[in-house]
């Protein structure tokens, strides 16, 4: 049965448990976990879609190759046959994350040399640099806003380093809009949103488009030269597979690490036993990075879909195609695995291994970069900013979506 229509006649709002849209649960969508955890962690949506909301069945549904994207199939039953004519979702459905092997693996191949642990630690430097050059830039103010003057630039310029982004046209990204993140979101886009998303993903196509005839004329030390060169090689890549996974590359290596960096000092500002601890002992750092993944993930959900018929996820038969959304900032927090007091920050906590990267073959490939550019922002704040206070830690203002969870502006003082 058609979702959308299987949803209509409820009405997207029907669902008590799971209404991830809700302005209280995008404030704060714990306590709603907590309540699936307890009395439906096999969650059925008005859209026909499976909730898990359990460590145990979320890192199954990651891990268990019965499960796949089955992204074209996937939206046209939730959409409609016509949908993949929608620039959009035919430049989503080349996203190596989105894709099910062989594709996968082999546009996994491509990148990921770009993110080995080697490459990554390299960084290090840089991204020291590009941290201290932001701080610089507002310290004398006495005042900024910590996603858009901090935390969002450092990632975004990393990823342009990476990508071989000439420094003359950054600018545009630095002020880009932060609107994709709906495209990833459970409930169906509208006309609008769709007509948006085609138009943002239109121009992206024209700028690297551009790019890549650049980088073929004048080739750099950067994954575009590499990704244009594979293309030429024997046909790896058509110019659609290139042009959608550079889209993603660009999105997936900023937005997770900027909502990380921000619900990660958000998290510490709330908590202020913690905040004191952290700057006495710096050494905590790399620890305390993961609790803040555990704690507030940036991505909260991640899907797949049932590849055979499944007998038994968490006592629930799973019928072949059936889409299940894995709850990831529910698992994050399932008592099950954190004992002690689960919605407690603690960044002494030991043994935190979230899921927040995913798992799987589709394990975030920018994890430990992540990690890093949060490690060395949070630092070096807390060490050259001591006195930093934000605003309002009582009721930031979030952005509007779901699934890439982070906040819209985080003004600070000192």
């Amino acid at each position: 049965m058609n979702e959308q229509v299987q949803g209509a006649n409820q009405g997207p709002n029907s669902d008590q448990l799971f209404n991830p849209l809700s302005p209280d649960f995008i404030r704060d969508p714990y306590p709603h976990y907590d309540r699936l955890r307890t009395i439906d962690p096999i969650h059925v949506t008005p859209f026909g879609q499976f909730v898990t909301s359990r460590h145990a069945d979320v890192s199954l549904v990651l891990r268990d190759k019965r499960f796949g994207k089955d992204f074209v199939e996937r939206t046209k039953r939730r959409y409609s046959e016509k949908i993949m004519d929608e620039p959009v979702f035919r430049s989503m459905s080349h996203w190596m994350l989105q894709a099910d092997p062989p594709d996968h693996t082999r546009l996994r191949g491509l990148v990921v040399k770009a993110f080995t642990a080697r490459r990554v630690e390299d960084m290090r430097p840089r991204i020291q640099e590009i941290v201290d050059q932001t701080i610089d830039a507002v310290i004398d103010g006495g005042h900024m806003d910590l996603i858009e003057d901090f935390a969002f630039r450092l990632p975004v310029t990393i990823i342009c380093d990476m990508l071989g982004i000439p420094e003359e046209h950054r600018e545009v990204f630095y002020k880009s809009s932060r609107d994709g993140g709906r495209l990833l979101d459970p409930v169906p886009l509208s006309p609008e949103e769709i007509k948006q998303g085609n138009a943002g993903n239109l121009m992206a196509q024209m700028y690297f488009q551009q790019l890549f005839e650049l980088r073929r004329r004048s080739p750099g030390d950067d994954l575009i030269t590499q990704l244009v060169q594979a293309e030429e090689d024997g046909n790896k890549l058509t110019n659609e597979e290139l042009t959608a996974n550079i889209i993603l590359l660009f999105g997936a290596g900023h937005e997770t690490t900027v909502n990380l960096i921000g619900n990660g000092l958000l998290a510490l500002h709330r908590n202020p036993d913690q905040l004191a601890l952290l700057k006495a002992r710096p050494e905590l750092m790399v620890g305390a990075i993961e609790e803040f993944l555990r704690y507030d993930s940036s991505v909260q959900m991640t899907g797949r879909v049932a590849l055979e018929d499944i007998d038994d996820l968490g006592g629930v038969k799973i019928p072949k195609g059936e889409t299940v959304l894995c709850l990831l900032g529910s698992a994050n927090r399932d008592p099950a695995v954190y004992s002690d007091r689960p919605d407690r920050l603690d960044v002494t906590r030991q043994n935190v291994k979230p899921l927040s990267f995913g798992g799987g073959i589709h394990f975030c490939l920018g994890a430990q970069l992540a990690r890093i550019e949060a490690e060395i922002a949070i630092a070096t704040l807390l060490r050259r900013l001591p006195d930093l206070r934000i605003d309002d830690v009582e009721t930031p203002e979030w952005r509007p979506t779901f699934v890439l969870r982070g906040l819209k502006r985080l003004p600070a003082s000192w």
